[in-house]
């Protein structure tokens, strides 16, 4: 059967639904194709859970420290994973379920289940369905990459998807890949009461960030008991006794190691190999990504590409805002741009890490001009009370034009206050803006203002 809409949108992942949202009011015709679960990857494999099972790390790491603040020690703390998972799992449905029935019950929106796939440039199957429309917005996601590592096809091993559905804890988990994802779920999972050993192939955590920062963050997760294994530079997979083993050197520490479970967290790949895209006359690129302009539109009049699926961007922040972006184009006559917005992302270890801009490295290589300012975690009055040290703020500044090029913090409540230099950053304030500024007593964000204060040339090559 043939459905004729104005539009359609393929994924309810955190673009598609909002932009169903706006078009529907705007008179149009949707129908809106979702194959797996309602909120994509962020509500159902990514942000909400992952963030659930964090709190709940961090409320039996804060329990287990009770004496450093001055209360009885609880002794020793033994986590059951299966209520731990069963407060995510409700977090989760709430947060899935809610939007499914916004969207089933939208006025001008015709929810469809399963996989969509090209026919034509206007056309698409979804079953025994075929819907048309001269529109159609690509939010198809992403997944966990599957890397070619020997062995990988012989033992048995998670993704950051499956590891969501674990009933026990692990004894062991032995993680592969030092990102985001790693690093996260390696630090929870310590926290909640397992030997986690993580394998890296870089040198150093985090090599597209800072030293400083690469080096803080390891310090933090190495002081919590976590095994770091850097500069894997041969990474292997096999099995003993039925338990998985990673080769991590061919030569120098060649010693494997062994643990209960596997955690491959090696990056993802967009959901784009089976939508047909060549008969839409469309090409994805050699990473799979649909290439796309500055207002998200494909090679293809007509077809757009929004979320994890287009390569520029890959998170729930920057999906949401190609929602705006496209919105703000089509119906609001409002020319808005995917180079408009800032690079800002954070890593939700703990304490966590945010950034927003250029790194050092970043403006070093541009040959630019500028200043640094930073403070180390011990100097925030804020953080000293909360027993949270760890860390530092750093901020980066044009030495010409006293714009703010970037800034890191590395420490708690990092991840709400850089929204105040992000924030400045997008108004286009100076240094001497920021430093005029009076924030409330006491925060972490209040020792913004001091950090612009105390900017200094930075080094044309990084301190030793």
């Amino acid at each position: 059967m043939t459905h004729s809409f104005d539009a359609l949108i393929i994924g309810a992942g955190q673009a598609g639904p909002s932009l169903a949202g706006r078009l529907t009011a705007a008179g149009y015709t949707v129908a809106l194709v979702e194959r797996q679960d309602f909120g994509g990857t962020c509500v159902n494999a990514g942000c909400t859970p992952t963030k659930a099972l964090i709190a709940s790390a961090k409320a039996a790491h804060t329990l287990r420290q009770a004496t450093h603040y001055g209360l009885p020690s609880v002794g020793e703390l033994t986590v059951d994973l299966a209520p731990v998972q069963a407060r995510k799992d409700a977090i989760v449905a709430a947060s899935r379920n809610g939007l499914e029935n916004w969207l089933l019950h939208m006025k001008g929106c015709t929810v469809f289940r399963g996989t969509a796939r090209f026919l034509s440039a206007t056309t698409m199957q979804v079953g025994n369905d075929v819907l048309e429309a001269p529109r159609i917005f690509l939010n198809v996601g992403g997944r966990p990459a599957r890397p070619p590592l020997p062995g990988i096809a012989q033992v048995p091993h998670l993704t950051s998807s499956t590891i969501l559905a674990l009933a026990e804890l692990p004894a062991h988990l032995l993680i592969v890949g030092a990102g985001a994802v790693g690093l996260e779920f390696g630090q929870l999972f310590r926290r909640l009461g397992a030997q986690v050993t993580i394998v890296e192939r870089s040198p150093r955590l985090l090599p597209h960030e800072d030293a400083d920062v690469a080096a803080a963050v390891h310090e933090s997760l190495a002081g919590e008991g976590i095994t770091l294994r850097l500069g894997a530079d041969c990474i292997g997979l096999g099995l003993e006794d039925g338990q998985p083993v990673v080769q991590v050197h061919c030569a120098q520490d060649a010693s494997p190691s062994r643990g209960s479970h596997l955690l491959l967290a090696i990056g993802r790949q967009p959901n784009t190999d089976d939508l047909g895209l060549a008969n839409a006359g469309l090409h994805a690129d050699a990473r799979g990504f649909i290439p796309v302009d500055e207002q998200l539109q494909t090679a293809v009049p007509g077809i757009w590409a929004l979320g994890d699926c287009n390569g520029r961007g890959a998170f729930t922040h920057t999906a949401y805002n190609d929602f705006e972006i496209v919105a703000a184009n089509l119906l609001d006559n409002d020319p808005r741009r995917v180079g408009d917005r800032l690079p800002a992302s954070a890593i939700y270890v703990d304490p966590p890490f945010a950034k927003v801009g250029l790194t050092e490295d970043e403006v070093r290589a541009a040959g630019t001009p500028a200043l640094v300012g930073k403070r180390p975690m011990t100097k925030v009055g804020r953080a000293v009370e909360k027993g949270e040290t760890q860390g530092f703020i750093k901020v980066l500044v044009h030495a010409e034009t006293d714009q703010i090029l970037g800034a890191s913090i590395v420490g708690v409540g990092g991840d709400e206050a850089i929204h105040c230099i992000i924030t400045a950053m997008y108004a286009k304030q100076t240094a001497a803006f920021m430093r005029r500024n009076v924030f409330i007593h006491p925060t972490v964000a209040e020792l913004i203002p001091t950090v612009f204060g105390e900017l200094k040339p930075l080094e044309a090559k990084p301190a030793a």
